[in-house]
């Protein structure tokens, strides 16, 4: 079996920028197993699979370790192969995952996600995970329903640029990912995302994250559009908006490579 691969640096505007993502139309399903191998094999913060159905199409994500519930960058890489490589016409792509339906749309050269807002709740600051991370956080929150990653605020972008966390630590002290985050110097919202737990110790550029960055500065900022950038060595910016509940970010991706997935 032969199959197209491509591998798209998301919310970049050019390569070596932003999150690298790998993308894979397929046909129908591949077994869970072969899944797994392969966005293994690639060692990319996550491997999108996407099969065509009646009103848009099913859409997965798969770390080097785990198949995740949401991933924003992946999202838009998928949505920019179908755009750029594979001849879709629409202005809107509707993908079914396991979050529910997402949608994107076309923002001129750039692209839309329309995600869910997380709503966050304050949870105690603990000093455990602050020492893996490198530095007291002033605040901690979590989702309400207490699932997802956690978020400890910094009060200034140089406190999370300084940040060195010890990775193992982090693990020993919480099962979950964490987002960082601060007002920014240049930009409303700088962050960084630890999940080293599913074998990401910091990913590049992390859309779902700020599915719930954004409520949070929206109410702390006093305005619903914010300009967002992750602070990571790669880095990468996305316009936020936050309506009706959801969460909009906008940003572009580029193509570095396509080739194809042989023998398996």
């Amino acid at each position: 079996m032969v199959l197209p691969i491509y591998q798209v640096d998301a919310f970049a505007e050019g390569i070596f920028k932003g999150n690298p993502a790998a993308v894979m139309p397929l046909e129908r399903w591949l077994d869970d197993e072969l899944l797994a191998a392969i966005a293994m094999e690639n060692n990319l913060s996550e491997t999108a699979y996407l099969v065509k159905v009646d009103n848009g199409y099913e859409l997965r994500w798969f770390t080097p370790q785990v198949e995740v519930d949401l991933c924003g960058h992946a999202t838009l890489a998928a949505a920019h192969v179908l755009f750029e490589h594979l001849g879709y016409e629409g202005d809107e792509i509707t993908f079914h995952t396991r979050s529910g339906a997402l949608r994107v749309r076309r923002a001129g050269p750039r692209l839309t996600l329309d995600f869910p807002a997380t709503e966050l709740v304050p949870v105690d600051v603990d000093l455990t995970v602050c020492k893996a991370l490198g530095a007291i956080a002033s605040e901690a929150l979590c989702p309400r329903g207490d699932k997802g990653a956690l978020l400890y605020v910094y009060e200034f972008q140089e406190d999370l640029e300084k940040l060195q966390p010890d990775f193992a630590a982090l693990v020993a002290a919480s099962s979950r990912n964490v987002i960082v985050s601060a007002p920014g110097d240049e930009c409303d919202v700088v962050s960084r995302f630890f999940a080293p737990g599913v074998g990401i110790n910091e990913d590049p550029v992390t859309g779902s994250a700020h599915c719930a960055l954004v409520p949070y500065w929206a109410a702390r900022l006093h305005k619903t559009r914010l300009q967002c950038r992750q602070v990571s060595a790669r880095g990468g910016n996305l316009d936020c908006e936050l309506r009706d509940g959801r969460v909009f970010m906008t940003g572009s991706a580029v193509t570095f490579m396509q080739g194809f997935v042989q023998g398996v």
